[in-house]
Order: C-alpha cells, then sequence, then structure tokens
C-alpha cells in the first residue's frame, strides 16, 4: 500500500494576511499568477521541512510503535492540522482555484492546494481529536498480536496457520483470534466515525465517505456506478471459481461445503485465493533471497532500487507495524519500504508491489516538477503500477530469470494461471465489500455495523456468517482506521494495471496476449514507463492521466480480459 505523505500546509506568513483584491476586472492573469507563485513559493520555503519532520515522526512510530513516536506523530500532525485549518488561507486558495493564472501546472498545483485545505477548515479542537483517535487506534494495531493458547502469533504466522493447518478448530480459534483486535478498537472506531463525519457535515458533504470522494477528484456517483459494473461482470464467474473453491476445500477438510466458514479459506479476510490446487507457489520461495530477487529485478528493467531497500525496514520485529507500505518521504528520492519478509510467495508479490509504489514516485518522477507535482497522479495509479509488477511472482518464466528453480515449469504456469485468475475474481468482490461497507457506515453509523458487514460479506464473498457470530469483525481491518476511503482505488488501481500491462505488452514486447508477457532485462520497459507515466507527475487529474499514458479512458475491458483466460 502507497503510504500518502502527510498534507503539506502554510505557516502564517505575511503574504496570506495582505488584503487581496480578487475583482476579475482589476486584477489580470498575470498578477493573480504572480500572486500564485508567491504563495507556493512560501509553502516550499517554509513547509517542507515541516513535512519532512512529519513524515519522519510516522516511521518511526511504524517501525518500533514506541509510545514516544506516536505522541511525536500525533503532536506534528495537530501542527500541520491547525495550520491548515486557517479560513484566511483557504479564503485565498479558493478564490485562486476559482481564477484564470494563465498556467496549467500554476493552476494544477493551486488546485492541489485548495484540496489539501478544503478538508482542515474545521475548528481545530475537532481536527485534534481525530488525529488523538487515530492514532491510538493505529497503535493498537500495530502492538496487537493473536493469542492462541498462550502464544503469540505474528501476522505472518497467522497467514501460515490458515494457509497450511488441516485442523479446522485450531484454523477457527487462529482466525478468531486475529478478529479479536476488532473487539480492542470497536468502541474507538465508531467514535472517530462520528468525529470524521462531524467534520464533513461542517463543511457542507453529507458524510465523511462523500467528502473524501471529493477530495480526491472523484465522484460518489461515478464511483458506484463503475462498481455496479464490476458487481454484474464479475458475479458469474466468480461464483463459479467459488464453486470449484468449496470443493476442493471441503475435501481437504473433510467436511460438506455447508460447513465451511471464513477461517478455511486460507486468507484472514478472503481476499487472496486459498492454495486448492496440486502444485504449492510458495515451495520456490523456500530457499530465495527475495530483496536480491527484488534488486535484481527493478535492475534489469532500468528501475534500480538499491537505495530504497538500503533505507527500508523489512523484517518482523516486536511492535513494528504487521502490514506493508511504501512512503515518500520527501519527495527528493528518499522513498522507503516498511515489510516483514518472509520466504514465500505471498511476500515476494508483497515486495514486487511496494517497490513498484516506490519507482512510481520521486526517485523517478523529475526533479523539474514543482514539488507539489513531483508523486503520482493519484492513488488509484501507484496502486495499479504496485499491482501490475506484484503479478511476475506467480510466473515460472520470470521466476527462471530471476534465478529461482521451479521443479515442475508447465505445472507451476498451470496453477499460477488458475491462481490469477481467482486473485482477479476474489479480490474485485473483496473490495465491493470494503467500498460498500465504509459507503453505509458512513451514511449511517448507528446501524449495526457487525450485521451490515457479514451481509456483504455473505452476499459478495459468498461465505457464511459463523453461527451466533456477532463480533466486530469489520473493526479487525486496518484500512478502515489508517486509510478511509481508499480501498476502492485498490480495484480501479487493477483496472489500471490490466490497461497500463497490456499496453506495455504490446507496445515493448510486441505481445498481443498480456496475460503471457512478463519483464526481465529489458531497460526499454523502464524508459517507456519513464515517458509514459513517471514524466507526468501529478500534473493531471487521474482521469486525463489514465488516457494519456494508457491510450483511453479507463475501463473494464483489459481487466476483463485477464480473468476471461
Amino acid at each position: 500500500m502507497k503510504r500518502r505523505s502527510c498534507l503539506a500546509i502554510f505557516s502564517v506568513a505575511a503574504i496570506f494576511m495582505q488584503p487581496i483584491n480578487v475583482s476579475a476586472d482589476e486584477a489580470s492573469v498575470k498578477s493573480r499568477g504572480d500572486q500564485a507563485r508567491e504563495i507556493i513559493a512560501a509553502y516550499e520555503r517554509e513547509i517542507v521541512p515541516l513535512e519532512y519532520a512529519a513524515n519522519l515522526a510516522w516511521w518511526e512510530a511504524n517501525t518500533t510503535g514506541s509510545d514516544e513516536a506516536f505522541a511525536k506523530k500525533e503532536a506534528v500532525q495537530n501542527q500541520l492540522d491547525a495550520a491548515l485549518s486557517n479560513a484566511k488561507r483557504f479564503t485565498i486558495l479558493k478564490d485562486l482555484n476559482q481564477a484564470e493564472l494563465g498556467d496549467a501546472l500554476l493552476q494544477r498545483q493551486i488546485r492541489l492546494l485548495y484540496l489539501m485545505h478544503l478538508e482542515k477548515q474545521v475548528p481545530p479542537e475537532l481536527l485534534a481529536k481525530i488525529v488523538a483517535k487515530a492514532n491510538s487506534i493505529e497503535k493498537a494495531f500495530n502492538v496487537y498480536r493473536a493469542t492462541v493458547d498462550g502464544k503469540q502469533l505474528s501476522d505472518s504466522e497467522v497467514r501460515k496457520v490458515l494457509g497450511e493447518s488441516t485442523d479446522s478448530d485450531y484454523r477457527r480459534r487462529v482466525w478468531l483470534a486475529s478478529k479479536a483486535v476488532g473487539d480492542v478498537i470497536e468502541r474507538s472506531l465508531k467514535d472517530l466515525v462520528a468525529l470524521r463525519n462531524e467534520a464533513a457535515v461542517k463543511l457542507g458533504f453529507a458524510n465523511y465517505q462523500a467528502m473524501m470522494l471529493a477530495i480526491n477528484e472523484q465522484s460518489p456517483d461515478q464511483i458506484l456506478k463503475l462498481f455496479d459494473q464490476l458487481d454484474e461482470l464479475t458475479a458469474e464467474p466468480f461464483a463459479k471459481v467459488k464453486t470449484e473453491i468449496d470443493s476442493v476445500l471441503a475435501s481437504n477438510y473433510d467436511l460438506p461445503t455447508a460447513e465451511l466458514y471464513p477461517w478455511h479459506y486460507h486468507d484472514p479476510f478472503f481476499q487472496e485465493p486459498p492454495a486448492i490446487y496440486d502444485v504449492s507457489l510458495d515451495e520456490p520461495f523456500q530457499s530465495a533471497d527475495i530483496q536480491k530477487v527484488c534488486r535484481e529485478f527493478y535492475q534489469g528493467i532500468g528501475l534500480p532500487i538499491e537505495d530504497v531497500l538500503a533505507s527500508s525496514d523489512l523484517y518482523e520485529k516486536s511492535g513494528k507495524s504487521p502490514h506493508a507500505f511504501c512512503t515518500d518521504i520527501d519527495r527528493r528520492g528518499d522513498v522507503r519500504v516498511l515489510a516483514n519478509i518472509v520466504p514465500n510467495e505471498y511476500w515476494m508479490s508483497t515486495m514486487l508491489h511496494e517497490l513498484g509504489h516506490a519507482v512510481y514516485s520521486s526517485k523517478n518522477i523529475p526533479m523539474s516538477l514543482p514539488y507539489l507535482l513531483r508523486t503520482d497522479a493519484h492513488i488509484l495509479t501507484t496502486e495499479g503500477m504496485a499491482m501490475m509488477f506484484e503479478r511476475f511472482a506467480g510466473d515460472s518464466n520470470w521466476l527462471a530469470a530471476m534465478g529461482i528453480n521451479v521443479s515442475s515449469p508447465t505445472d507451476y504456469d498451470r496453477v499460477a494461471a488458475a491462481t490469477r485468475r481467482n486473485k482477479l475474481l476474489i479480490f474485485s468482490r473483496w473490495c465491493q465489500v470494503m467500498f460498500r461497507f465504509e459507503k453505509a457506515m458512513y451514511e449511517d453509523p448507528d446501524q449495526d455495523l457487525n450485521q451490515l458487514w457479514w451481509d456483504l460479506v455473505s452476499k459478495y464473498q459468498g461465505l457464511r456468517q459463523p453461527p451466533n457470530r456477532s463480533a466486530p469483525d469489520f473493526a479487525s481491518k486496518i484500512h478502515v482506521v489508517s486509510a478511509p476511503v481508499y480501498y476502492h482505488n485498490y480495484l480501479l488501481g487493477e483496472l489500471f494495471a490490466c490497461q497500463l500491462h497490456a499496453k506495455v505488452a504490446k507496445d515493448v514486447l510486441g505481445s498481443d496476449d498480456p496475460t503471457t508477457a512478463v519483464y526481465w532485462n529489458n531497460p526499454a520497459i523502464g524508459a517507456y514507463l519513464q515517458t509514459h507515466v513517471f514524466d507526468l507527475g501529478r500534473t493531471l487529474p487521474w482521469s486525463a492521466m489514465v488516457e494519456k499514458s494508457t491510450g483511453e479512458p479507463l475501463s473494464s475491458k483489459a481487466f476483463a480480459n485477464e480473468f476471461g483466460k
């Protein structure tokens, strides 16, 4: 997951306190442009160092889990929020956002600054409450470990049990223990949702979800329409895949399919496909050096990541976040990955994913672009880039090129292709749950959220709610707290990944079949991405950027082509 850097802010500078004549009749385009440049210059001069400090505080908190680091992270965020809430600055930005500035890049920077400030135009004490509540919940996630039979299990150990154990009762207890973090944070999460909604309503939005979509230049109706279309597109093929999965799992556990429950599906949320085939995708990685593989892969396609690996935190330790993130610390090339590597296919694909974020960052986005535009075009485009790279962990030709031995390449590719199909469908349905749950939660946070969660899980994933289960399982997904109204971008990112990969396969590799096209030892791939994606930075809104980089608007065509095969 790409961690969004702290929002940039302005300090109280004289430029914001001066009266400004905003009349279109009295101010020329040139003078308004000069005014916008002065504001941006003040931001870059005074606030970029503060943003850098805030990003470092986030990194320290999530890699150590210490009370001191989280306290520092909260204090810095409060300072940022207080500055962003300045009403006089927002009035200026609102006016400039509506003015003709005579320069497209200047106009884009002002637009982004306006959107950054919009979310913070609420009382500072409310912003501080939101930060404190989110910070405390995030810390609780980071330090929580599932405990079974008196033994604490890391996130990787939970996944290992769910991926390998044939003891249904033990699987159930491990799954329940992994979900128990929801009991720890449920009340705080509900309080956080109420605070977020309070802020959104003060700004004229129906709720927090509607506000966040607007700030990220997305229309609620547009996203809902696309998700409805994807639901219709995937429902039937997913049902067929799920029937196949259920048959194999029921046989493996010696159970009727009617007695399969969520703990039987290998992933705590059934967002990844269960390993149901006769070949293990993990086996080739048991003795692999995942860091080395990633280093050589990205070097070979002309996008070296040695410096990223050197500054990253890649292995499990107490107190550290058990998840995976990539963050751009300074938009000047200090890019880092937080990971918890163990030698299996999941972490091979996860590292390819996170380093995909890393190459689509200030490492390769031109320094000639202004600071505000020296980042990815949108959440969905960076997620798409990461997803495009992660696919190669399941291709025997790619593995052989990376020096990883596969005992039976034909069988491996057969299973990997089926797993890839299953993954696209399963992840698509999981994203439906997350998007629709957050939408309904922010629209009506007082409803029975436990039952809402299981109704959606049942409808879109086909999982059975455990008998008499009424625990807050919705609260066990960290994204609901630390990356709110984000998850739909994973699915949109997958559409972009398929679309961009098809373009690279055809234009660079000369292949009309993207499902068989793999990347290795070909610097032309990196050069193509540099020209068609990285050089654009954030100069365009996401929809225009997708069309420019792939030659067509974002659609489900390439996505459907892949899972169809």
